[in-house]
């Protein structure tokens, strides 16, 4: 009877965890951009290799740069997947994957003050970035399309 309710555990476990690895966010991997006007946004994966993503993100208006960020997404200490993101190279914070499917992401931090929660969805050559405070509020979205 023991060793069935450690067997039953260890699946409820299994099945509650987001059980991602990097390899399974293949699908962000490209170059991505937007523009709207004189604004423009890009943003750029590298497929994984080594257990590990690395990207970058950059924003401006005409021919200068407002804003870049220094991306990658590696397995945390407990092995599952994080976002760590360096806004204008200052330290690394860290978003851990909650929930993944086969073309969507979700990474939080509720400990962050702004923002807690990144998702990302692929559709084709689109993909959306959604950045918000945990409970979904505060809301900020780019669509990009593939470069």
């Amino acid at each position: 009877m023991k060793g069935l309710f450690a067997g039953l555990a260890a699946t409820v476990l299994v099945a509650a965890s987001p059980a991602g690895q990097v390899d399974d966010l293949a699908w962000m991997a490209g170059e991505w951009s937007r523009e709207e006007g004189e604004r423009w946004t890009e943003e750029s994966w590298a497929a994984p290799r080594g257990g590990m993503m690395i990207g970058y993100s950059r924003s401006g208006r005409r021919e200068s740069v407002r804003e870049f960020e220094f991306l990658r997404i590696a397995a945390g200490a407990d092995g599952i997947p994080a976002y760590i993101a360096q806004p204008g190279g200052r330290t690394p914070v860290m978003f851990r994957l909650v929930q993944h499917d086969a073309a969507s992401a979700t990474f939080e931090n509720g400990a962050h003050d702004y923002p807690q929660r990144i998702h990302y969805r692929r559709d084709g050559d689109t993909m959306t970035a959604m950045i918000s405070a945990i409970d979904g509020s505060r809301p900020m979205r780019w669509t990009y399309r593939r470069r």
